[in-house]
């Protein structure tokens, strides 16, 4: 199981502030003028399998999400949110009443006016699903439809971060939907995906394991701003974008060559130096800041549900290991890098951080021995049609089985991945233990953002975990007001999390995305968008 490693060197410090990105204008904004008939290809990380943002936090709906749908809030290229289906809001003196007017002209893909109605529905759904909507839901006493483009919040207990949850860009995304699809219980998945955004989609066109097709909505009404990050005038100068299936790594890299596609978000790192020496080809970081590798781990089944058991993954796992085992190229490393919140940012913190390192596995043996653990075996499930998932689940499970554990490693598509993840069975039975998920700096950015850090038990994210201290730490971080106190309290969140453990960072690294040289318009905006751009 073992597989061989290169060698250990290199690192990387990257900033923040380009995240997402520098500003770059954009057309003015009214209804989008005839684009000419041009059709982008694109390869993006995985298939689209479904294409419900709610009931599914699968980057890939997400993705799906920005095309078809807009937003009340955007995250500009400085982290920001700012304004963009909404035209203006008021702020009371006391922050505890929020009101907010749409803009004028917002049509839904099936001809009906965007009303406020259609945004409180779609934010009650997204409540019920995200944790930041559901954070946002439990500080607020009411949320009312004042008239067809005004509706108000009015909170029940201190939220500094109305205008950020509102702008959620990741995990359950926050889009606006009519009210009659918003209606629909969030445990159900949509199956009608009609929005305002910039793009179309027909789901007779969508043929999961081949491509997904979206039109420009020549209805859409651009922001007049510039874009800038996720925020601004949205202006497509596409036909359209087909969103192609093509997961083996050197069959993409070869069609980007020779012209059958145009994009690929995340090139395996092998492929890269060979993309670079082509002069019809061109590399850019589409994330600046990186990724993380995200060890999630099931705490509702042995051996895990014991916090020994967990606490001895960090003196198996050497992050340096995972990286050089995903070919990660030494420029793009972040080594040892055990922030919650990522490296190379502000909310950067090392407090309470251990292992990860170089391996003890004497001690990971002995905290196994301590938790009792008899030698069952540990599901690590494995999505082999994703390179970076598979190498790094391979790396890890290689130094899970040398510091004790017995390791069954099954393999299967990503999309299966996200089916079975939320199975609450004994591993035997159809459930599981284990699975990696690679995570932007837009995942796990905070602690309210962090999607996989919340730890409320049943009632959150697949793997459950349940520590009412780290709730208690993470919900006073978004209710503090003063910058130094929540960066005090910061730490003691970092902290906490390393005595819990809902999940594990296993590696930070950037990759590099690849595109056609006469492709132009694209921007390091974390999220693959594709306003803006244009094919010569």
């Amino acid at each position: 199981m073992r597989i061989p490693l290169p060698g250990r060197r290199g690192l990387a410090r990257l900033a923040v502030a380009a995240a997402m990105g520098a500003t770059l204008s954009a057309a003015p904004a009214f209804a989008q003028a005839q684009a000419p008939n041009q059709t982008l290809r694109v390869v993006l990380i995985n298939d689209l399998t479904a294409i419900d943002p709610v009931f599914s936090q699968a980057a890939f709906v997400r993705n799906h999400g920005f095309f078809v749908y807009d937003q009340l809030f955007a995250i500009d290229s400085q982290g920001k949110p700012q304004p963009q289906m909404v035209q203006s809001h008021t702020v009371s003196p006391d922050g505890m009443r929020y009101s907010f007017t749409l803009r004028d002209g917002l049509l839904f893909h099936d001809g009906q006016p965007v009303r406020a109605a259609d945004a409180v529905a779609s934010i009650k759904r997204w409540a019920q699903r995200d944790i930041v909507g559901r954070a946002l839901a439990a500080a607020t006493a009411s949320m009312e439809v004042v008239d067809d483009k005004t509706f108000t919040i009015t909170l029940s207990r201190p939220f500094a971060l109305v205008l950020e949850a509102l702008a959620r860009p990741t995990g359950s995304a926050l889009f606006v939907m009519p009210e009659r699809i918003a209606s629909t219980p969030a445990n159900v998945a949509i199956t009608e995906p009609i929005g305002s955004g910039p793009f179309t989609f027909s789901t007779s066109d969508w043929r999961a394991g081949d491509r997904a097709i979206y039109r420009r909505n020549p209805a859409y009404r651009p922001r007049s701003e510039p874009a800038d990050g996720l925020a601004g005038g949205k202006v497509v100068q596409l036909e359209t974008v087909e969103w192609v299936a093509m997961p083996d790594p050197a069959t993409a890299a070869a069609a980007l060559q020779n012209g059958e596609i145009d994009f690929i978000e995340q090139p395996t790192p092998d492929v890269i130096p060979t993309l670079e020496r082509n002069r019809q080809v061109r590399t850019m970081a589409y994330n600046p800041v990186g990724f993380q590798v995200w060890l999630r781990i099931n705490h509702t089944q042995p051996p895990f549900n014991d916090p020994r058991a967990r606490q001895a993954l960090l003196y198996a796992i050497n992050q340096q290991d995972v990286l050089d085992g995903m070919g990660i190229r030494p420029s793009e490393q972040i080594p040892n890098c055990p922030a919650f919140f990522f490296c190379g940012t502000p909310l950067e913190s090392r407090a309470g951080a251990r292992g990860l390192g170089t391996p003890d596995l004497d001690r990971a043996r002995g905290l196994l021995r301590e938790a009792g653990y008899n030698g069952g075996k540990v599901v690590f499930m494995n999505a082999t049609d994703s390179p970076l998932n598979n190498a790094s689940t391979l790396v890890i499970a290689d130094a899970m089985q040398r510091a004790g554990f017995n390791m069954d490693v099954p393999s299967m598509d990503w999309g299966t991945v996200t089916q079975r993840r939320n199975r609450r069975e004994a591993p035997e039975a159809g459930g599981w233990n284990l699975f990696v998920t690679v995570a932007n700096v837009l995942d796990g950015q905070n602690p309210l953002t962090n999607l996989y850090l919340a730890s409320p038990g049943d009632s959150g994210l697949t793997g459950w975990p349940k520590d009412e201290q780290l709730e208690a730490l993470r919900r006073s971080w978004w209710e503090e007001s003063d910058p130094a106190k929540r960066q005090e309290i910061l730490n003691q969140v970092q902290a906490r999390a390393f005595d819990v453990l809902p999940y594990i960072p296993a590696g930070q690294f950037r990759t590099l995305a690849a595109y056609r040289s006469n492709v132009e318009g694209l921007r390091p905006v974390t999220i693959p968008v594709f306003w803006g751009v244009s094919k010569k």
